[in-house]
């Protein structure tokens, strides 16, 4: 389901769909009232959502069309303005799955179809496989067997397509007392991050900043990957620092989530608890085994929760998750291990 104000909007996007064969369109709104309405009415696996837009418009109106949308995924056509970026990551941390940029008329190419299509492919097919009787990997232990895991002085967190929900979920349900630096790496646009730190400051009630290079890691606080470059952790006169890294990484994300977890498995020598949410693709895999290897843990998003179950079932299927958790059971699961203690 297509749901914008613009006609050409709605004509262009059609368009992409109709011409893409494994791709069926069900309907079109041009406000979000009349896209509540036709839910009722018509089957769809995602709706594009555009989030402004008269009447009710898209945020206000997005708690009411997930309840109504009876398990389809939400990707939110968005703008690169300030307004726009407050929208879409408030509408990321309330469910929606993804967003993609909203191009003038004269970028709407061939490329931004194909990018369109993968995204709904990647969401689509994880919203319609049956989740209850899903494959579990087998979780091995790491390579080192004779180490055991070692009490996490850091906790780093993972994250890209349906990530933010699940970051804001678990966050909120972790108590003050687990009082480790919080890391994240979370693929968004540069121009969203700002909005980002906002959006985990308020649903985790701690400190969240952007990370710059030289700054300093700070017990209970939040540091979140620019979106301009990776966030990796190196030591200055004994201490943590935030350093960020510009270099190209095998799977293409920037910010990267492998190059993070592979400091962190250096400075903090594996005394680190890593987190990998939902998400495409295998970004967090290679700095999994990092972690694993120099005595980590490492704990995943389920399926059943996860938007696009990729980067968790990647480092699931290596055999290096403890555990493979909702968000909330995740939350549940730091404060109940042994592998986590008060900061000291």
């Amino acid at each position: 389901m297509i749901v914008d104000d613009s006609l050409i909007a709605r004509t262009v996007l059609s368009k992409m769909i109709e011409q893409t064969s494994d791709l069926v369109l069900s309907a079109m709104a041009n406000c979000a009232e009349d896209a509540i309405e036709k839910l009722s009415k018509v089957d769809v696996d995602i709706i594009l959502l555009d989030l402004e837009m008269p009447g009710m418009g898209g945020l206000a109106a997005l708690p009411e069309i997930l309840d109504r949308a009876g398990g389809a995924q939400v990707i939110v056509i968005s703008s690169l303005t300030a307004e726009g970026a407050e929208a879409t990551v408030t509408a990321l941390s309330m469910g929606a799955a993804d967003t993609i940029l909203k191009p003038r008329p004269s970028e709407f190419t061939s490329d931004y179809r194909s990018e369109l299509a993968t995204r709904i492919r990647a969401i689509g097919l994880s919203s319609t496989e049956p989740r209850k009787t899903c494959f579990v990997p087998p979780v091995k232990k790491p390579r080192q067997t004779d180490i055991a895991p070692k009490p996490a002085n850091v906790i780093a967190i993972g994250a890209s397509t349906g990530g933010i929900h699940s970051m804001c979920q678990m966050l909120h349900d972790l108590p003050k007392f687990i009082d480790q630096p919080i890391l994240v790496s979370q693929h968004l646009p540069q121009s969203f991050m700002p909005v980002f730190a906002r959006q985990l400051e308020i649903a985790a009630s701690r400190k969240t900043r952007i990370a710059e290079d030289g700054m300093a890691v700070i017990p209970g606080e939040i540091m979140i990957a620019p979106g301009d470059g990776h966030l990796v952790i190196a030591l200055k006169d004994g201490r943590p620092v935030a350093r960020i890294a510009r270099h190209t990484v095998p799977n293409g994300c920037f910010p990267s989530v492998d190059p993070m977890l592979e400091s962190l498995a250096k400075s903090y020598d594996g005394a680190i608890l890593a987190i990998i949410l939902s998400g495409m693709g295998r970004d967090g895999a290679l700095g999994a085994r990092c972690v694993v290897d120099a005595g980590g843990t490492i704990l995943v998003q389920n399926r059943e929760t996860s938007a696009v179950w990729g980067m968790p079932r990647a480092v699931a299927e290596e055999g290096l998750a403890s555990a493979i958790l909702s968000p909330e059971d995740l939350a549940l699961r730091i404060l109940s291990s042994k592998v986590v203690t008060k900061w000291t």
